[in-house]
């Protein structure tokens, strides 16, 4: 069985992320999403408005159809070594030194790295405007 894993806050969920989902899961047979825990976001951002709590953000990723399973991760470095997957589904714009960290990682462990198109037109960021705008 060919796992796939992807990370994330998934804090505003929409339409891109759940076409993530179902994208990462077209790669493998098992879809594994990482949650970022809520106190790590406001450690490293702590002008961020979180909306939900990581339980909340973590039962609502589960429920998405092309979910296998949902764990909670504080940097992603350390989930690389936590989880056990074949390959790592990334978004475009995950370029820190965590995600640097993360796909050093893989090649090092013969892990496939994908980077995944994001979903135009839709964004976290801009749905938080929108939302602040009405």
């Amino acid at each position: 069985m060919k796992k796939v894993l992807t990370v994330g806050v998934y804090d505003l969920l929409h339409i891109g992320h759940v076409e993530l989902f179902r994208k990462a899961k077209a790669l493998g047979d098992y879809l594994i999403v990482a949650v970022q825990d809520s106190d790590v976001v406001l450690k490293f951002k702590p002008e961020a408005k979180m909306v939900y709590s990581t339980e909340e953000r973590c039962y609502m990723v589960r429920s998405i159809r092309y979910v296998d399973e949902v764990v909670v991760y504080q940097d992603v470095k350390d989930i690389m070594s936590e989880v056990d997957f074949d390959v790592f589904a990334k978004g475009p714009d995950q370029k820190h030194a965590g995600f640097q960290a993360a796909v050093e990682y893989c090649e090092k462990n013969g892990k496939e790295v994908v980077v995944m198109p994001r979903t135009e037109g839709i964004s976290s960021s801009d749905l938080k405007t929108i939302i602040k705008n009405m």
